[in-house]
C-alpha cells in the first residue's frame, strides 16, 4: 500500500528524469503530487460534427479515419502526417509535425474524438496536433473535464494527468482531513477525497465548485490558525514592560498637532509596550500620513524608560530623511539621535557604535548596516523598520537579535484592504492611519492620451521657469524588442527629453539597476535642485521628499497597478506648492479607462488598494515574496475574499477554546501548522 510520504518514482513511467522533472515543480511525494493542484481546466465533454463546429476555438469532434495516415518530409528536421477524418456532414484534413510514431495508432473506419481546434482553408476543414482517443475508450483526454497543469522541461500534461490518476488511486484515501468534523458538517464542507478527486478530474460543474470551496477554505483556515498560533506564543513571551509617559509632554513641544489617527497609533503601541509581552506593530498609513511622528513618539518614551531605539530604512537617502526629522523632533528632550549607513567613513561608524554601546546615544537610525557584527547597543528597547516589506526576514530578525526581546513596529506606506492584511500580517496587530496631517496638498489628477503631450511639455517649461520640479515615470529601465515601440524606457527618454525636447533644462535618470550610491548620489542631486526633470523607474516609488517637486508624470501608466501609480502619485505635493499628477497612456479597453478614471477620482489609497486588490490581486502591493506568507496553492486572496473572513473567523473561535489545539478533534490541525512551520521557516514573519 502506498503512502503519502512516498517517493514520487513509486509511480509507473516515473523514473529518475521525470522524478527530476517533477521536483523543479516542488513535487517529491505522492502528497505533493496530490496537492499539486491544476491551473485551470478544459471542458471536452460537447462533441460536434465537422461542418458544424465553431472554428478557431477548441472543440471535440467525432469523426472516422477515412484512410491510413500518410507521412512525408518537407525539410530535415520537419515531418508531416496527414490524416482525413470524414462524419455525415463533411471531412476534415488532419497534421500533426513530427509525431510519425502516430501512424500506427489509426485503423481505417474507426471513430475517433479530436480535441483541437478547426480552421478554414477555403471550403476544406483542418486541424494541427490534436489530442485524440478512440470513441470506444474515451474518458482519457475528451468526453470531460480535462485538468490543465503548470509544467516543466520534461513532463507534458499527459503525464501529469497519468502520475496524478496513480496518485489518486494508491492513497487518495489517506488525504488529510484537517478540519474539524463538527466545522466541516456546519459549513457543508465537502470530505478531503471527494474534494481532491474533484479538484484534479471533476465530474462536472458542482462538483468542482464543491471540491474547490472545500479546499479554499482549510488552506486560508490552516494559514489564519497557523499566524493565530505565531502571535499566541508572542504574547505569552516575556518583553520590556515600559510606564506610559503622558504623550502630550511630547506633543506639546511640537510646531503642529497630530491627527487623532496619530495619537489613537501612539496609545495602541504603547499599550502593548506596558503590557509585559513584547510589541510587534504595523503601522500603516498612507503617503504623507505622519507615521514618522509615531515613531517619534515611541521612541521618546523608549528613551523616557531609559532603553535604546533603533530605526532601520531601506535606502540611504531615506535613511538621512528619517534621521534630520527624529533629531528636530528629539534632540529639544535631551534624546541623541545618530546614524550608521554604509557611505559612512569607518571613523564615524566606530563613534556611533561608542555612543550607543555606552549608551550616550539613545537612537540609532540607518540602512542595513545597523545589522552589522560590529554594531550594539547597551539596551536595545524598541525596534523601527520603514518600508518593512522591502526588508527579508532574516535582515528584521538580525537587528530584533541585538537587544532582549526589544518591542517592533514595522511601518508601510502601501495600504492594504484590511481584511487582506489580516492575513499578510496575520501575527501582527494592526494601527491604521487613516486621516492627513493638515496643510497636506491634495494631488490633481489627470488621465490623458497622446493628443495632449505638447501640452503638458508647455506646462512642464511653465511649471520649471516657476522654480518647481518635475517626475517622469516610465515602466522600463531600457528598450526592450519584444514589447510594443510606445513602451517608454528610462535610459532612451531620458536622453531624448534631453536631446529634443528640453535642450536647455537639466535632465536626470535613475533606474534600479544602478548601483544603490549612484541611486543616492542623483536623488541628493535632485533633492538639491541640481536637475529640473528626474526620468526614472519604480525605483522612486517609496523614496525621499522632495518638497519642491509638483508634477508627476507616468508614461504607460496603463502598466503599473492602482496602489504602484498612488505611490508615485505621493512623491509630489510634499511642499507648499500645488502638485498635479499626469497619466499618460493610449490603452482603450475599458478596464484600463476604469482603472484610471479610479486614480482621477480619488486621493484615497485605501479606498485605491480595495479596487487593486479586486482587479489585480495581492502580488501588486507586494513586488517579491518578501512578505512572509507560504505561496497559495487554491486560494486567491482577493477573489476568495468572503472565504477568508470565515476562515478567519473559524481559526480564532478554535483557538479561543483550544489555544494549544490539544482537542482530539484539532490534533490534525496542529500536525498541519507544525509542518507549515517547518516548510516555511525561513519566509514567516
Amino acid at each position: 500500500m502506498a503512502a503519502l510520504t512516498d517517493n514520487i518514482r513509486y509511480l509507473k513511467g516515473v523514473g529518475e528524469a521525470r522524478a527530476k522533472a517533477f521536483e523543479k515543480l516542488g513535487v517529491r511525494t505522492l502528497g505533493d503530487l496530490l496537492g499539486f493542484f491544476p491551473r485551470a481546466y478544459e471542458d471536452r465533454r460537447q462533441f460536434y460534427a465537422i461542418a458544424e463546429a465553431p472554428l478557431e476555438v477548441p472543440v471535440c469532434v467525432k469523426a472516422m479515419a477515412a484512410s491510413v495516415p500518410t507521412s512525408a518530409f518537407v525539410r530535415r528536421g520537419m515531418e508531416l502526417l496527414r490524416l482525413r477524418a470524414v462524419d455525415e456532414t463533411g471531412s476534415l484534413d488532419i497534421t500533426w509535425f513530427n509525431q510519425n510514431y502516430l501512424k500506427s495508432q489509426f485503423v481505417p473506419g474507426e471513430t475517433y474524438i479530436f480535441y483541437g481546434r478547426i480552421g478554414a482553408n477555403g471550403r476544406r476543414r483542418t486541424m494541427t496536433n490534436p489530442a485524440f482517443e478512440r470513441e470506444n475508450h474515451q474518458g482519457t483526454v475528451t468526453g470531460r473535464i480535462i485538468p490543465i497543469y503548470r509544467l516543466t522541461a520534461g513532463l507534458s500534461q499527459k503525464v501529469l494527468i497519468d502520475a496524478v490518476g496513480q496518485a489518486l488511486a494508491l492513497c487518495g484515501g489517506q488525504a488529510p482531513d484537517t478540519l474539524p468534523p463538527a466545522l466541516r458538517e456546519r459549513l457543508q464542507l465537502a470530505q478531503a477525497r471527494y474534494a481532491y478527486e474533484n479538484i484534479h478530474f471533476p465530474r462536472d460543474e458542482q462538483a468542482l465548485d464543491q471540491a474547490r470551496r472545500r479546499l479554499v477554505f482549510e488552506e486560508l483556515f490552516v494559514l489564519a490558525a497557523a499566524l493565530g498560533t505565531m502571535r499566541e506564543k508572542r504574547a505569552q513571551g516575556q518583553g520590556k514592560t515600559l510606564t506610559v509617559y503622558p504623550t502630550e509632554d511630547f506633543f506639546s513641544r511640537l510646531p503642529y498637532r497630530p491627527t487623532n489617527a496619530q495619537v489613537r497609533a501612539v496609545n495602541e503601541a504603547m499599550a502593548d509596550m506596558a503590557s509585559g509581552a513584547p510589541m510587534n506593530r504595523l503601522l500603516q498609513g498612507d503617503v504623507g500620513s505622519g507615521k514618522t511622528l509615531v515613531a517619534a513618539a515611541l521612541i521618546w518614551q523608549a528613551a523616557k524608560n531609559g532603553l535604546q531605539s533603533a530605526f532601520m530604512a531601506p535606502t540611504e537617502i531615506l535613511a538621512d530623511q528619517h534621521y534630520v526629522n527624529l533629531i528636530q523632533m528629539l534632540e529639544p528632550f535631551g534624546i541623541r539621535v545618530v546614524k550608521l549607513t554604509g557611505a559612512m567613513k569607518a571613523s564615524e561608524k566606530r563613534n556611533a557604535n561608542e555612543l550607543l554601546q555606552t549608551g550616550l546615544a539613545q537612537v540609532a537610525v540607518g540602512t542595513h548596516a545597523l545589522i552589522s557584527a560590529g554594531v550594539s547597543f547597551r539596551e536595545l528597547g524598541l525596534v523601527i523598520t520603514d518600508e518593512q516589506h522591502r526588508f527579508g526576514v532574516e535582515q528584521r530578525s538580525a537587528l530584533t537579535g541585538k537587544g532582549q526581546r526589544p518591542h517592533v513596529l514595522v511601518m508601510s506606506a502601501t495600504p492594504i484592504p484590511r481584511t487582506l492584511a489580516l492575513i499578510i500580517y496575520g501575527d501582527l496587530d494592526i494601527s491604521v492611519l487613516d486621516e492627513l496631517p493638515p496643510g497636506r496638498q491634495k494631488v490633481d489628477t489627470f488621465a490623458l492620451g497622446e493628443n495632449m503631450r505638447l501640452r503638458i511639455w508647455r506646462f512642464v517649461r511653465r511649471l520649471v521657469g516657476e522654480g518647481r520640479q518635475v517626475f517622469i515615470v516610465c515602466p522600463m529601465v531600457e528598450e526592450n524588442e519584444e514589447l510594443p515601440p510606445n513602451v517608454k524606457s528610462a535610459e532612451a527618454y531620458a536622453k531624448t527629453l534631453q536631446k529634443d525636447i528640453f535642450p536647455d533644462l537639466r535632465v536626470g535618470c535613475i533606474h534600479g539597476r544602478m548601483k544603490a550610491k549612484d541611486k543616492d548620489k542623483i536623488m541628493a542631486a535632485f533633492l538639491a535642485g541640481d536637475y529640473d526633470i528626474l526620468v526614472s523607474t519604480t525605483v522612486i516609488e517609496v523614496g525621499v521628499d522632495v518638497p519642491n517637486a509638483a508634477l508627476m508624470i507616468v508614461e504607460n501608466a496603463d502598466r503599473f497597478g492602482l496602489s504602484q501609480l498612488h505611490q508615485l502619485r505621493g512623491r509630489v505635493g510634499r511642499g507648499s506648492h500645488k502638485s498635479y499628477c499626469v497619466l499618460f497612456s493610449d490603452a482603450d479597453t475599458p478596464d484600463a479607462k476604469a482603472r484610471l478614471s479610479i486614480m482621477t477620482n480619488t486621493n484615497d489609497g485605501f479606498k485605491i488598494s480595495e479596487e487593486d486588490l479586486r482587479l489585480r490581486g495581492p502580488g501588486d502591493f507586494f513586488g517579491s515574496r518578501q512578505h512572509g506568507l507560504p505561496e497559495m496553492h487554491v486560494a486567491d486572496l482577493a477573489g476568495d475574499m468572503r472565504v477568508l473572513k470565515a476562515a478567519l473567523a473559524e481559526a480564532q473561535s478554535i483557538l479561543a477554546a483550544d489555544p494549544a489545539l490539544e482537542k482530539p478533534e484539532h490534533r490534525p490541525l496542529k500536525e498541519r501548522i507544525t509542518a507549515l512551520f517547518d516548510l516555511h521557516a525561513d519566509t514567516f514573519n
